[in-house]
């Protein structure tokens, strides 16, 4: 699309990582991710997977814009 080159971001955690699996449902589709040694899976609608032709072992970024981020100590 025309604005790809368009959308700086200012979300700060973005995770460089490698398709998994991409499972699409009739409005939305859930995208895995790995990133080092953990996958991070997100939600995101159907057209957004079609138009990025989202597919296992594309190089993508996880990127993750939230207040809700719970941090555990081992």
């Amino acid at each position: 699309m025309w604005y790809k080159d368009l959308m700086p971001l200012s979300a700060r955690n973005q995770l460089p990582g490698i398709v998994e699996d991409v499972k699409l449902g009739t409005v939305m589709a859930l995208v895995a991710v790995r990133v080092g040694d953990n996958i991070v899976e997100g939600a995101i609608t159907r057209a957004s997977a079609e138009e990025l032709g989202l597919k296992k072992g594309d190089a993508v970024r996880a990127v993750i814009k939230s207040t809700a981020v719970m941090i555990q100590k081992d």
